[in-house]
């Protein structure tokens, strides 16, 4: 797939910012939004989570429409002709993922676009495979933009671990950091926009990406063991898209939720594709501000490369963002500064 895009505006709603500059300056200061909440841990105690602080007490649905719609208002805000012509792509959860917050994807959606008072002139997309949804979703759009089929593409990331079906599953399943469990994730909750065009309108443009699939996922009942192929396979994709190697890389973004599966993973895939001189590459990951988002990740870490590139504080260019799946998605985008 040769046909590229540009990021022209970003929005977030997060822990530590109801927008996209207070989200990406706390993340930069490395302050985070880890509290206790409301939901029991172990041993009775609260459990600490990463909970956004919205004006109001909304729950379930009604709650990611509103994270939702906050993030996309702030990324048309950046280029407002396109509020009536972009068609939007939505990122969720994995549908089979234990307390999963959406039951009725399409209502969302209308919800979301209702909060917005827009009309929307495109039938709104689904990508429902949790945290690589939006390197899913950047195929897409690439595609629709190609085609002529929309001026723009919002993609747009909701997701909320918050919830007590969710809390209960993966303190079962060993996957929550408490106290007694080290190797665990802090689960959060977040929403994140960018908006898509064709290449040459903005100032961090798509040169490659890469999908590929984990054959020993975290969840892996043959008990393989972890070469990192998966990701390896959408380095070299991303990479041999853009035509460039690794050690051109300037820094990278990763979702790196906590667990020590995810951080072999990264190393991995680096140490199978670096070679030659290179300078050093900074590693990024909102979940250290933001604990495990799900699905709003991939919009969010675009948007922080975004941000950075604009307010010219990034670690190098271009750059790889990084995500994947329990069940062994695997995705990686390579983006880069345009030359103003």
């Amino acid at each position: 797939m040769t046909g590229q895009l540009d990021i022209i505006g970003v929005g977030m709603v997060t822990a530590v910012g109801l927008d996209a500059p207070s989200s990406c300056a706390a993340m930069r200061a490395r302050l985070d939004g880890f509290t206790e909440t409301r939901l029991i841990g172990s041993n009775d105690a609260w459990l600490v989570g990463a909970p956004v602080p919205l004006p109001r007490k909304w729950i379930g649905e009604r709650r990611l429409a509103h994270l939702a719609a906050g993030a996309i208002a702030e990324a048309f805000d950046h280029h407002p002709p396109a509020r009536d012509n972009a068609a939007l792509i939505l990122c969720l959860a994995e549908e089979e993922r234990p307390g999963r917050l959406v039951r009725d994807a399409a209502a969302l959606a209308a919800t979301i676009a209702r909060i917005l008072e827009i009309q929307p002139r495109h039938h709104t997309r689904l990508v429902a495979h949790g945290r690589p949804s939006g390197h899913v979703a950047l195929d897409q759009a690439r595609r629709m933009l190609a085609a002529g089929e929309a001026a723009y593409v919002m993609i747009a990331g909701v997701d909320s671990y918050l919830g007590t079906l969710a809390i209960a599953h993966f303190l079962a399943a060993k996957r929550l950091l408490t106290p007694e469990n080290p190797n665990g994730f802090i689960p959060g909750e977040a929403a994140a926009a960018i908006l898509c065009a064709p290449p040459g309108t903005g100032n961090l443009t798509l040169r490659g990406l890469g999908l590929a699939r984990e054959p020993a996922p975290i969840y892996n009942a043959e008990d393989r063991p972890l070469r990192g192929d998966g990701m390896t396979a959408a380095y070299r994709a991303a990479l041999g898209e853009a035509g460039i190697e690794m050690n051109r890389l300037g820094y990278r973004v990763s979702d790196l939720v906590g667990e020590q599966y995810w951080f072999k993973q990264a190393a991995l895939a680096s140490l199978r594709l670096l070679r030659g001189r290179h300078d050093f590459q900074d590693l990024w990951s909102p979940a250290e501000s933001l604990g495990n988002v799900g699905a709003a990740v991939g919009p969010l870490m675009i948007g922080m490369a975004w941000t950075a590139a604009r307010k010219r504080y990034a670690a190098g260019d271009p750059v790889l963002v990084e995500a994947s799946s329990d069940s062994g998605a695997c995705a990686a985008a390579l983006l880069g500064a345009r030359a103003a």
